[in-house]
């Protein structure tokens, strides 16, 4: 098995986890709350891989500038993941839709980096599109669909 692979098993199991753990979180306190609790979590493990890691010094100005850009965009969808939970969405739906995010990744990957897709890769691409809009679709709940009748 290549490396890469088990890192990203790894990463599937942690984020699969984070999911439930996020609605936990909300369904108790605020996504605001939960925000900060989870930025705390990220500067303690951040310590931690500065004491094992050494970091690399004399970064460019475009690395610099990409990794502060990915971490205050990856923080963002943190937060807005944390209110759309608290907001009455459910994990299965939620979580699901915002692990669509490569779609963006692969659509911006063709756009601005070149890459291309082959056929079988693009029609993944469109299936997940219709799996997302699928999971989105929900039934009204019997008590606002008894109160449409009445």
């Amino acid at each position: 098995m290549h490396l890469w692979l088990g890192f990203a098993a790894l990463a599937l199991v942690f984020w699969g986890i984070t999911g439930v753990t996020q609605k936990l979180a909300t369904n108790s306190i605020s996504s605001e709350r939960s925000f900060l609790w989870f930025c705390w979590a990220m500067v303690a493990l951040s310590a931690a891989v500065l004491l094992v890691a050494r970091p690399h010094a004399g970064l460019g100005t475009a690395v610099l500038f990409s990794s502060i850009a990915g971490g205050t965009l990856n923080g963002l969808g943190a937060w807005t993941s944390f209110r759309a939970l608290e907001s009455g969405g459910k994990a299965s739906i939620v979580i699901s839709l915002i692990s669509l995010y490569p779609l963006l990744t692969v659509g911006l990957a063709v756009l601005l980096l070149g890459e291309r897709l082959t056929r079988m890769q693009l029609a993944g691409a469109i299936v997940a599109v219709i799996a997302a809009i699928l999971l989105s679709l929900e039934s009204p709940s019997t008590e606002s669909a008894s109160s449409h009748c009445a």
